[in-house]
């Protein structure tokens, strides 16, 4: 996808809105307006625009729709799901488990809880970046409340065991949460495969617009509510529906559903493409998404002698992402990277190259010979 000449390569951050999920939207922006709770006919209208939306999220994930709570993206998701698991949770049980290379919006609701005495157990990567299956068991124990482990790295792509985690969890009374915001969309997700109680949806990762997102609620799963109103989404997220940004996801969940392999063979075959020119014409480029259990959209790089900012401020028509951070001047690596076991020189070098549906091979051949331009300027 190019705009401006600019190849957008930075899906995992966000996604374009798709065409047909922004027409599906424009009527209740406009005419249908009303408020889903009201009792009138527009009312009724708006409500079963929500419900026909609930249905098709939970058609994409395999899950029944009154499993299916809207919220306003994957942080409020997580948010729901982790505080309010440990909110329903019994005396005996006041410890969570989660992976060492969780988003920000999983890590910031874990510290607040182990401020407030929780005991938060972190299970580490192997250099592959995938979950440490024999850590988590040994990890696993009466005590524990949740295990939440997302189901595809953002930064690397890895797809973890989740179902791994939640037979072993079950093993021992827990329930389970995934993060599945960069999966959903990307590769088949099935809630009874993966036999997790909880699991989190971000809209605007799957072509629909920021603001909106889902949480999976497994029935019978204990969950208090964050938020205390007028009842909507079965007391667990109430205040008025946001029905537009609603109908969207499930417009997106229903696109992306009837294509979802092809898609993905298509789009992996273009990241594959990406590595092979890259790899052929940069030596010591080193790939860090694995080739195994990985999303097929995410290319995940380290460049030799220089960081990925120097080599993504030298090839401006990239619109891609680094792994590193800015503090106060100076680059700091992702923590991700480095949990794998990549010094810290190397992770400073990353680069996330993220395909989407609009990705085509003229974009990917664009990309590349920017990019091996940018490591010639830089090395110069």
């Amino acid at each position: 996808m190019s705009t401006d000449d600019v190849v957008y390569l930075d899906h995992n951050a966000t996604t374009p809105v798709l065409p047909e999920v922004l027409d599906a939207m424009l009527p209740f922006l406009t005419h249908h307006f009303a408020n889903p709770s009201s009792g009138h006919r527009a009312g009724r209208v708006a409500a079963a625009a929500v419900a026909k939306a609930r249905a098709q999220v939970a058609a994409l994930i395999g899950a029944r729709p009154d499993e299916i709570v809207f919220t306003s993206g994957g942080t409020e998701s997580n948010n729901l799901a982790i505080r309010g698991a440990a909110a329903a949770a019994g005396p005996n049980r006041r410890r969570i488990v989660t992976s060492a290379v969780e988003h920000p919006a999983t890590v910031q609701p874990l510290d607040q809880l182990r401020a407030e005495g929780w005991k938060i157990t972190t299970v580490p990567v192997t250099s592959t970046g995938h979950l440490d299956e024999e850590a988590l068991t040994t990890a696993l124990g009466p005590a524990v409340a949740l295990a939440t482990v997302m189901l595809a790295q953002n930064e690397t792509g890895a797809l973890m065991p989740v179902s791994a985690m939640t037979a072993a969890a079950r093993a021992v009374g827990a329930i389970t949460h995934t993060d599945a915001a960069q999966a959903v969309g990307k590769v088949p997700v099935d809630v009874e495969a993966l036999g997790v109680d909880m699991l989190s949806i971000a809209g605007h990762k799957c072509y629909a617009p920021k603001g909106v997102g889902a949480l999976y609620v497994r029935r019978g799963t204990a969950l208090v509510p964050l938020l205390r109103g007028a009842g909507q989404e079965r007391g667990l997220r109430p205040g008025t529906e946001n029905v537009a940004s609603i109908v969207g996801l499930g417009a997106a969940c229903a696109t992306l559903g009837a294509d979802l392999q092809g898609e993905a063979d298509r789009i992996g075959g273009l990241r594959d493409l990406l590595w092979d020119i890259l790899s052929a014409a940069v030596p010591g480029l080193v790939r860090l998404t694995p080739v195994e259990r990985a999303v097929p959209n995410t290319l995940l790089l380290s460049f030799p002698h220089a960081t990925g900012w120097d080599i993504l401020d030298a090839s401006p028509t990239v619109a891609a992402a680094t792994g590193s951070a800015c503090h106060s001047g100076e680059h700091q690596p992702s923590s991700a990277v480095l949990a794998m076991g990549i010094d810290r020189r190397a992770a400073l070098g990353t680069v996330r190259l993220s395909l989407g549906r609009g990705t085509t091979t003229a974009d990917i051949q664009q990309a590349a010979a920017a990019l091996i331009a940018a490591v010639g300027s830089v090395a110069g």
